[in-house]
């Protein structure tokens, strides 16, 4: 098993499942070549909660993923969520260095941005610029180039525990991979799920998961609200259990297998078979009871979220709608219950974007995963951008510096 020079890892650790994504940039785009999944037993909620559990599920899911794609893997992009998770706007000021806004401005007004009071035992994710304000013309996306005298940011600010972050690090290190960057798990999924049509529009990103709800709303191109509740499907599962009078392994497999958010799309006459606690026989039991169990606990959760989006400042929700993601998304009828808390259009987000093996990563489980992947491989291209651009300049006062020198 070899390396590969063109290879990205996303590794999304979950309250459920790990999942190891490897892509290849190739000339045509990016290709999934590989993906692990394993079963995850350290987290709760989103956050690590045993080391040696977590280390041992990214352990066997990297190992999946390196069978299957061929290629060793030496370091990922690592997904991060949890309630600790919080975010706010913030403003940057500073005046044009050479009446010409340039990259330098730029990293100057969202570094200015970022001096914002933050406790000490937290710590800035991200720091996403939304849009610029040269002099006195605002919602400027790219101000590169801009005549003017003073440029200001608008950058929104994600925070997150520092021991929740340690311990996502610590965890990946220990089964020998390095981190290339920790990166909220919402904003990796809408780099796969979301068109760039949405995200100017104004959309809803809902990624629900086993621990947690995570939520980004989008306007203009770029995010404006992160958050994350500290519900999902495994209290779904719970409620199966407790309502069902079943174990918690069998309610989870009721609920993949049967499992319906809206019980006006289940025929009254169908039923299904319930194994008993205890040694006892397996009950018949009607699937609309089943589905009222799961409705009333998905309506709460998505009212939760409808909650947190009003209270990250939108008035309602955006015009492109809602797009679910994430395993519980995969659910029957939750779409159409959505549709009706939101009053607005909601889909699934499945992967999109990238080639390889789409047909198995065709699912909204892998969103995050892949939109890691996609992320990284943005990051990667930025960088090479850069680099290349500093050569160029450097190439460029070499040349003048050698001339100068000749006639001088």
């Amino acid at each position: 098993m070899g390396k590969k020079g063109n290879v990205i890892v996303g590794l999304d650790i979950g309250t459920t499942k790990t999942c190891a994504v490897v892509g290849e940039i190739t000339e045509g785009g990016l290709d999934i070549i590989g993906i692990g999944s394993h079963p995850s037993e350290g987290l709760r909620k989103g956050v690590v909660i045993n080391i040696d559990s977590t280390v041992e599920s990214i352990r066997k899911a990297v190992e999946e993923a390196e069978h299957m794609s061929g290629c060793e893997i030496g370091s990922a992009y690592a997904g991060i969520a949890g309630g600790h998770i919080k975010s706010q706007n913030s403003l940057g000021i500073v005046a044009v260095k050479g009446r010409e806004v340039d990259e330098d401005d730029v990293a100057r007004a969202v570094e200015a941005a970022k001096a914002v009071a933050i406790p000490q035992d937290r710590e800035i994710i991200h720091s996403l610029p939304q849009t610029f304000i040269v002099d006195d013309q605002d919602g400027v996306r790219d101000p590169v180039g801009m005549s003017g005298v003073r440029l200001e940011a608008k950058v929104h600010i994600i925070t997150g525990a520092s021991a929740s972050i340690q311990n996502i690090v610590k965890s990946v290190n220990r089964v020998g991979l390095d981190i290339n960057e920790i990166v909220l798990e919402q904003l990796a999924a809408s780099e796969a799920v979301l068109s760039p049509d949405e995200k100017d529009l104004g959309v809803v990103l809902l990624d629900i998961g086993g621990g947690t709800t995570d939520i980004a709303v989008f306007s203009e191109g770029s995010i404006r609200h992160a958050a994350v509740i500290p519900v999902g499907g495994n209290y779904i599962t719970s409620d199966i259990a407790t309502g069902l009078r079943t174990p918690a392994l069998e309610a989870e497999k009721i609920k993949m297998k049967y499992g319906c958010a809206f019980s006006q799309m289940i025929p009254k006459e169908e039923a299904i078979e319930v194994p008993s606690v205890g040694g006892r026989e397996p009950r018949e039991v009607s699937r609309q009871i089943l589905g009222r169990i799961i409705e009333a606990r998905v309506d709460e959760i998505l009212n939760l979220a409808y909650k947190e989006i009003i209270k990250g400042g939108s008035e309602d929700i955006p015009p492109a709608g809602v797009v679910l993601t994430g395993g519980t998304a995969i659910m029957d009828g939750i779409a159409e219950l959505a549709e009706q808390v939101f009053t607005a259009p909601v889909r699934r987000g499945r992967p999109m974007g990238v080639g390889g093996i789409k047909d198995v990563i065709n699912s909204p489980l892998y969103a995050t995963g892949v939109g890691l992947v996609l992320y990284g491989s943005r990051q990667q291209s930025r960088e090479v951008l850069f680099k290349r651009e500093r050569k160029m300049f450097g190439s460029s006062m070499e040349r003048i510096r050698k001339w100068i020198l000749e006639f001088f």
